[in-house]
């Protein structure tokens, strides 16, 4: 414990908590501290002036980070026929039908992404106790209900993420690897928050983003000036 505690101040060495850096600084000073023997994920988490408890302040989404998140997804697919085998094409990494809701609802998951046909869901909605928790049920506000499966795998294979805002109004996810290069992060890290601002609801009154921090997966979080995002992070 002591050593964990001597590691644990070392990093957070030259982190101010109480100021918030640029979008450029932050990314360095998380990447300089991302010191574990595996290649951490670079997380970002936002805090909105939103409440999630009502529908008109539900912040929901999915973007296409430019630089990829350095995460290999594993992409379900619930299609028949021509769709399913489109999908295979595409590289989805299981795909099925009413044999795929079978193995679902028993626990058997094996995909992080899920993807749809419109056709199927009527049997996909059966299994909204077992994917909602688990932020995977499909839905067409973020294209994973579609008859495009190929363009929707290619997406979420090659560095999509989804977004859902948490009860206390928190959004969060993983917008790279520590490996990556600064300039890659910083641009990962924009395209997300541009991202969270444009899913803006209608009915967030006053400032949106009220907070942003940036972290790795074993190091301190690093508070990013709100105003770097400017005009985004401003009061409409």
């Amino acid at each position: 414990m002591a050593n964990l505690g001597k590691r644990t101040a070392k990093i957070r060495e030259g982190v101010d908590p109480a100021k918030a850096y640029s979008v450029d600084e932050a990314v360095k000073m998380v990447k300089e501290r991302a010191k574990a023997k595996f290649d951490e994920t670079i997380e970002i988490a936002m805090n909105l002036g939103v409440d999630p408890k009502h529908a008109d302040q539900m912040v929901r989404g999915v973007v296409s980070l430019p630089n990829g998140t350095g995460r290999s997804q594993r992409v379900g697919v619930f299609a028949r026929g021509a769709k399913a085998d489109e999908a295979k094409a595409a590289g989805a990494d299981v795909v099925g039908a009413e044999d795929l809701v079978e193995k679902v609802n028993s626990g058997q998951i094996d995909f992080d992404r899920c993807i749809a046909t419109p056709d199927m869901m009527g049997l996909v909605g059966r299994l909204g106790k077992v994917l909602g928790p688990r932020g995977m049920m499909p839905n067409p506000r973020v294209g994973t209900v579609t008859m495009d499966v190929a363009n929707a795998v290619k997406g979420a294979k090659g560095g999509s993420v989804e977004f859902r805002v948490e009860k206390a109004g928190i959004v969060q996810a993983g917008v790279g690897k520590a490996s990556f290069s600064a300039e890659k992060l910083a641009e990962n890290v924009r395209a997300f928050v541009d991202a969270v601002n444009k899913a803006r609801p209608q009915g967030a009154k006053g400032t949106y983003i009220n907070r942003v921090s940036l972290s790795s997966t074993m190091g301190p979080g690093v508070k990013i000036d709100t105003a770097t995002f400017a005009p985004t992070a401003s009061e409409k």
